[in-house]
């Protein structure tokens, strides 16, 4: 299917679950965790849970690999965790469990990122892809860390991405803003 096809397929709405790494948020300060929740849902997304832990990436592995083998989410986002300091291990934790690479995801998010926090953009480590659940559907799995992907397409990039049992790999696609909503893959 080409991009122009996937734009004028149907829109079809995405589940997602989000994932907030900090070792300093709970859930009155998670401001990035609450924003890209009310984003997604009102893009039409349903925010089927939301949860915070610590930045230890045996523990960001153990919660991402639940909801993988649960049938809620077709979406996982997460976010914290991907700068560069020795406790931002989220991209070391998530990375091994993508078994396709979505490279441009980062890549965008970061020149998205730009305009908003300047060079430090550079500093995220966000990345995306499509990990398989135990039952051989597909899971699109993004992860970011700055405060601009609150007003960005770039975590509800995947959310737009056809998540179908049959499909190899998700494909994604970003209109530069969070105002989207999941193609069917038909």
């Amino acid at each position: 299917m080409s991009h122009i096809e996937h734009k004028r397929g149907p829109v079809r709405p995405a589940r997602c679950f989000v994932l907030t790494v900090s070792d300093t948020r709970d859930e009155r300060t998670d401001t990035s965790g609450a924003a890209i929740a009310q984003l997604l849902e009102q893009a039409g997304h349903t925010v089927t849970s939301r949860r915070i832990v610590p930045d230890d990436p045996a523990e960001v592995q153990r919660c991402v690999r639940h909801e993988l083998a649960e049938p809620d989410a077709e979406v996982i986002i997460t976010t914290g965790g991907t700068g560069i300091t020795s406790r931002d291990t989220t991209y070391e934790a998530l990375a091994g469990l993508l078994k396709k690479r979505l490279d441009g995801f980062g890549e965008l998010f970061r020149m998205l990122s730009y305009n908003d926090v300047g060079s430090a953009a550079m500093l995220t480590r966000a990345c995306a892809g499509v990990a398989t659940r135990a039952s051989a559907k597909s899971t699109a799995l993004a992860t970011s860390g700055a405060a601009s992907c609150k007003r960005r397409a770039s975590a509800a990039a995947l959310a737009r991405s056809p998540i179908d049992p049959s499909a190899s790999a998700a494909r994604a696609r970003s209109s530069g803003s969070f105002e989207s909503s999941a193609r069917s893959s038909s």
